[in-house]
């Protein structure tokens, strides 16, 4: 079996892990959907009658009341009206009965409403006013009271039904809350320790033949890399034993063996499947290996130099990392999956990740530079395929929370009727929840444009003065809430910037809405331009908590939250901002110290600067 394939199995303990986490929070989520719907089956139904008998009754107590005042006509046609209905509503209590004493409840409201509707028909057919007047407030009267009665008597048994069910609901979600943080927290600690187990298990080959070649380095040329199997790192170990032999009798013996064991060495060197190549403290190509030469397509034969044949992509990779490494900067690691370089091969597209190591002379100073470009094409279509998934899953998410987010709306507003202040308190703080919801969802929705390339910036000429008028605006509400002052700085003359207004404004605006969260009662929030050579430098800077250095350098990464932060976003905000920045041809950073504040910055061209290729917003090629 192949390292690659090893590492892959060792990360399938995690997979199920969080497949496990996954089905159990599908099952969690649908319990606690049906608890829900059991609430609106059982009792509300029946509320919604028995507030509907209400209103019938009273209206038929206005129209005997109408009767008596001598406007019979209009009473009959009121009493026509609300009969009917009143009855359709009672057949509807009585097949919703469910629960206990309610069907005892609803048989008293069956006799009371049979009393008063056989009153009320005795009541119609007296033909003097005096005597129905006196039988109105004699029998009909009462008889409505005792029909109503026994009708809020039943409304009031469903709606104590619908609160204990509602407080039996959140007893559940707290519980369940416990349990998906406990098996989230069982489920990545046993995958993480398979996981690391497996692949320790895996990588121990490496271990031993690092401490042959620790051996060999310190003369003993008799030391070998024991390594059994069939996978990279076992054929490296025989083909790194082959080596040490071939010195070991080079030692020995004459210059054929010495060449024998360069032999061995570059055989050792092909033997890895990425394109490695070696470079002089010059910068001259010295060796390269089987892979380079098939995928690179670059040969040490020929004139015009080696690297003149490597397309032009990968040739400035190259040239980068060895200006790193033989400028006595260390070993070149890269930051991430972006700075992988696309190379044609024939079996397709091959992303290639550089990493750079100087090799020292027996003086210790650096005599080249080796440089491997490591295969992550499989790799990298994973991360695509997570950012699909991420953008898929944010796009289902929108509808279901507009829906959600409209339904709590109108619950506050009570247009599904009158709520309890603790009722308004709950709906309040869900519908705060929901919009935090939606924020998170469009930067995910944002981040996978950008990450796709599917975002376009329509880039023109745009005013300093009104972009940065345009970040202040949309917060001077929440900071005169915290008590920060805003303020603004143009420096005098600056001319016009060439920007996407609507994407330079996104990044402003996410800018000093950081600045404004962090930043304490009586501070300040300055939003400034100046020139910076042939730039326009835009400045955030406020007097809040700062930032520590040790999170400085991961503060534009996806999902990055410093530990401790007060902001409920999901980590993406500077990260889009980095991005659009980057796109319009520009740089990004920050100066901070804690307790001291922060000062976010962006350069941006100038209206008329010289054209020049801009990145295209999206995976890095």
């Amino acid at each position: 079996m192949k390292l690659r394939d090893k590492l892959l199995w060792a990360q399938i303990p995690l997979a199920l892990a969080l497949l496990l986490l996954g089905v159990l929070g599908v099952n969690t989520l649908g319990r606690l959907g049906r608890a829900g719907q059991e609430i609106l089956a059982d009792n509300y139904r029946s509320v919604l009658a028995m507030q509907r008998i209400i209103e019938h009754l009273e209206r038929l107590d206005s129209a005997s009341l109408f009767i008596v005042a001598g406007e019979r006509q209009r009473g009959l046609e009121q009493v026509n009206a609300h009969v009917q209905p009143l009855e359709m509503e009672l057949k509807v209590q009585e097949g919703n009965i469910t629960e206990p004493g309610e069907g005892e409840a609803t048989r008293r409201l069956r006799e009371a409403w049979k009393r008063y509707r056989s009153g009320f028909e005795s009541f119609l057919a007296m033909d003097s006013s005096e005597r129905a007047r006196a039988a109105y407030f004699d029998t009909l009267a009462p008889e409505f009271q005792e029909a109503k009665a026994a009708t809020q008597e039943i409304l009031a048994l469903n709606q104590d039904a619908m609160v204990r069910k509602s407080d039996a609901l959140q007893r559940q979600s707290r519980r369940v809350n416990t349990l998906m943080v406990t098996a989230v927290v069982v489920a990545l600690v046993g995958g993480l320790l398979a996981s690391a187990s497996l692949t320790q298990r895996t990588l121990r080959p490496v271990s031993v033949l690092s401490q042959a070649v620790q051996r060999l380095g310190q003369g003993d040329l008799a030391a070998r890399a024991v390594v059994e199997g069939r996978d990279e790192i076992a054929q490296l170990a025989r083909d790194f034993n082959a080596m040490a032999e071939a010195l070991q009798r080079y030692r020995q013996s004459s210059l054929g063996e010495l060449l024998q064991a360069q032999s061995s060495s570059q055989a050792a060197i092909d033997s890895l499947p990425d394109p490695v190549v070696v470079f002089g403290v010059d910068g001259g190509v010295l060796n390269v290996n089987r892979a380079a030469e098939e995928v690179l397509r670059l040969s040490l034969e020929g004139g015009g130099g080696p690297l003149g044949q490597v397309a032009p992509e990968v040739r400035e990779v190259l040239e980068r990392v060895r200006a790193h490494v033989l400028g006595g900067k260390g070993p070149y690691l890269p930051r991430g999956y972006e700075e992988a370089v696309r190379a044609e091969s024939a079996e397709g597209d091959r992303w290639l990740l550089p990493r750079g190591s100087p090799v020292y002379g027996e003086g210790g100073g650096v005599v080249g530079a080796t440089v491997l470009l490591q295969d992550v094409t499989r790799l990298r279509r994973f991360d695509e395929l997570k950012n699909d998934l991420v953008a898929t899953v944010a796009h289902e998410f929108r509808t279901p929370l507009t829906s959600l987010r409209m339904a709590i709306h109108l619950c506050v507003e009570g247009v599904a009727g009158p709520i309890t202040e603790k009722q308004a308190d709950l709906l309040y703080a869900a519908r705060e929840d929901c919009e935090r919801l939606q924020g998170i969802v469009d930067d995910l929705l944002d981040l996978s444009k950008l990450q796709a390339g599917r975002m376009v910036l329509e880039v023109r000429p745009v005013s300093s003065e009104a972009v940065l008028e345009a970040a202040l605006a949309p917060h001077r509400v929440a900071a005169d809430e915290r008590g920060v002052r805003l303020s603004s700085e143009l420096e005098p003359g600056l001319e016009q910037v060439e920007a996407d207004p609507e994407r330079l404004q996104l990044v402003l605006s996410n800018l000093v809405a950081n600045a404004v969260r962090h930043t304490s009662h009586g501070g300040d929030v300055k939003v400034s331009a100046r020139r910076d050579g042939e730039r326009v430098r835009f400045e955030v800077a406020d007097t809040g908590e700062g930032i520590a250095p040790e999170h400085q350098h991961r503060i534009f990464e996806k999902f990055y939250r410093v530990p401790g932060a007060s902001t409920g976003g999901a980590g993406l905000g500077l990260s889009i901002a980095q991005e659009i920045v980057q796109a319009h041809g520009g740089e990004m950073g920050l100066a901070s110290e804690p307790g001291l504040g922060s000062t976010f910055w962006f350069t941006l061209p100038q209206e008329g600067e010289q054209a020049r290729e801009r990145p295209e917003i999206g995976p890095a090629t």
